[in-house]
């Protein structure tokens, strides 16, 4: 594995540090030959030091009495000398080189989320916020994390490094476009502030009023204040964990058999695709068989549901297909239906 420019500095900086000891170490051996018996081992120290150091406060080691003294000392103030100037020029490089990574790291990531097609923006990395950013991860979609929190946000990255993020405020629209709403699959304002998400669904809107926003309330007397910013989903874990407590005991089976479903080692989950236009109209056999990948669950067309449709119930453009998936039958799914699409002759 090849080193990193800091990794370098900091093997540098440890090898400089060692040679300016081991000067020491020799020079203090040496002035304390040289200067004996009236030298001391401070002396013969003091003498290395001030020698290296280039203070030049005087000979504190009697060096006329032997002949070799005064070489002696050139050969530690040129070795010492370059030492230190080493270290402290890696010391230098070292910071500079921090600060140019970070920046580069900071460039290069907005230069891939400036790429970004059809991906997820999260606005605030909480609980609420971490949940669904790894459920994003766990489905295998992208995503793109704003957060104004440094502290919230460092916690998120300590565990997961790689993530595409921005310590910025989600209802900026500098931040915002940044993040790649132009091309992003849907924003979710999962802040802990009910204001702050309104404020978020409004700047998303105000940008691209066709993408999709999942709004968070604490509140859910919010609920049309929200609408009125532009919200299209309204989420209150408050409300929805009371449902689910609930639920979790008149109707623990199918409680139990969605929580398997979430925490599952196959990662199933409740899909939806739909079909791409120009898609024949074809046998929900004929372009999707059975498969241990994805279940079909239902289709919605022309305003209604069609549950469990049947293997001869054609499918066609528009058609929102529901399914219970992993990612790999979901991308699946969607592969089959687009290749179906490219078959078709251009007219």
């Amino acid at each position: 594995m090849k080193q990193t420019h800091s990794n370098r500095h900091v093997t540098r900086l440890l090898h400089a540090a060692g040679l300016l000891m081991l000067v020491h170490v020799v020079g203090t051996l040496g002035y304390f030959y040289i200067g004996r018996p009236a030298a001391t081992w401070i002396d013969s120290f003091y003498m290395t030091f001030i020698t290296v150091a280039t203070i030049g406060y005087g000979e504190t080691v009697d060096l006329t009495h032997h002949p070799y003294g005064r070489l002696f000392t050139v050969l530690i103030a040129t070795i010492g000398i370059g030492t230190v100037s080493y270290l402290f020029s890696t010391v230098v490089a070292l910071l500079v080189d921090s600060d140019l990574s970070l920046a580069m790291r900071r460039r290069r990531m907005e230069k891939t989320m400036a790429a970004l097609r059809g991906h997820y923006i999260i606005c605030g990395i909480g609980r609420v916020g971490s949940n669904v950013a790894l459920e994003l991860a766990m489905t295998r979609r992208s995503y793109v994390v704003i957060e104004s929190d440094r502290q919230a946000l460092d916690a998120w990255l300590e565990h997961h490094p790689d993530t595409l993020h921005l310590h910025d405020d989600a209802a900026d629209d500098d931040a915002l476009h940044r993040a790649g709403v132009a091309h992003a699959a849907g924003v979710f304002a999962v802040t802990g502030d009910d204001s702050h998400n309104l404020m978020v669904a409004l700047s998303v809107k105000m940008m691209r009023p066709a993408v999709r926003v999942v709004v968070r309330l604490h509140d859910i007397r919010n609920e049309k204040k929200a609408r009125r910013a532009g919200a299209d989903e309204i989420v209150s874990p408050d409300f929805t964990g009371g449902m689910h407590i609930a639920s979790a005991m008149v109707r623990p089976h199918v409680v139990n058999f969605m929580d398997q479903m979430l925490h599952s080692d196959e990662v199933m989950r409740m899909e939806q695709v739909v079909v791409p236009d120009h898609f024949p109209p074809t046998p929900v056999a004929d372009v999707l068989p059975r498969s241990s990948d994805y279940v079909v669950m239902a289709a919605h067309e022309r305003g209604q549901w069609i549950f469990n449709p049947d293997d001869r119930h054609a499918i066609r453009e528009g058609v929102v297909l529901v399914l219970m998936a992993n990612p790999q039958g979901r991308q699946w799914v969607e592969e089959a239906l687009s290749s179906l699409v490219a078959l078709q002759p251009i007219t």
